[in-house]
């Protein structure tokens, strides 16, 4: 059996509130063994944003990222958000490096090409540098992965975080056991929306298309969801979404939705 390694993406919400991210981040220092941490954004962009008047255009849950709000996200993601959760996880005994996809070359894009929306300066992920992802592993660092990602022709590109989180877990799937976890403000996934007690203990692709077709799984955990089967079915160990504050019960699975492809 191979070694295990958690893959852990921390939603933005959870990142708005200092009370809750100091919470999950001492979890997280706490989890025994190798373990990156892929980071969302939150809203401090688009306040950012808003305190340089530049205008924060969103198209269906995406950020639409132009030359000056790239310049937003760049500073905010890759600054301001990534170097104080590496400088707490410092606190709390993680000896973590704070990255972008472009540091090390461990994360390439390609700019999303224009179909009905142009997204701007957004990335979809190439490929997933593993090599020397397993270097800084190997070196005792604890990577915390900012979302951009870099392309061939020199551009830093705004990377959706669940994806990138998704993309690593695969391509780190060839070297260990790995376990990816989803945490973010709800249980779990719902089975209802308006109760936040409705979770689904465990999701199967035949379930999913049938809450997706009733309407209870829709908007933002419909890209997670597609993460998530997808990284299963490219030989991730296991998939789980859960609050923020149950990452401690995951390994005995009893936190939010085991995600399952039978």
């Amino acid at each position: 059996m191979s070694q295990p390694l958690y893959v852990i993406k921390i939603g933005g919400n959870v990142i708005d509130n200092p009370e809750a991210c100091s919470r999950f981040l001492s979890a997280f220092a706490k989890l025994s063994g190798i373990k990156i941490l892929v980071h969302g954004g939150g809203k401090v962009a688009t306040q950012m944003a808003a305190r340089l008047q530049i205008e924060t255009q969103m198209v269906e849950g995406r950020r639409v990222t132009d030359k000056a709000m790239l310049d937003v996200v760049t500073m905010v993601y890759g600054g301001l958000v990534n170097k104080n959760l590496v400088a707490h996880l410092q606190s709390v005994g993680c000896n973590a490096i704070g990255l972008t996809g472009a540091d090390g070359g461990i994360i390439r894009s390609v700019k999303r090409p224009v179909k009905t929306v142009d997204y701007g300066f957004v990335g979809d992920i190439e490929a997933v540098n593993d090599v020397q992802i397993n270097a800084l592993l190997h070196s005792d660092l604890i990577p915390v992965i900012a979302p951009l990602t870099y392309s061939d022709d020199g551009l830093l590109l705004n990377t959706n975080a669940d994806t990138m989180a998704s993309a690593m877990a695969v391509a780190m799937a060839k070297h260990y056991d790995v376990n990816l976890i989803y945490c973010f403000e709800k249980k779990g996934v719902l089975s209802d929306p308006d109760d936040d007690d409705s979770v689904i203990r465990s999701l199967t692709p035949g379930q999913y298309a049938d809450y997706k077709d009733s309407g209870a799984i829709n908007k933002g955990m419909i890209p997670k969801l597609d993460n998530a089967f997808a990284a299963l079915e490219a030989g991730v160990a296991k998939v789980t979404i859960c609050n923020a504050d149950e990452l401690n019960k995951v390994d005995a699975d009893g936190a939010g939705t085991i995600i399952s492809l039978s």
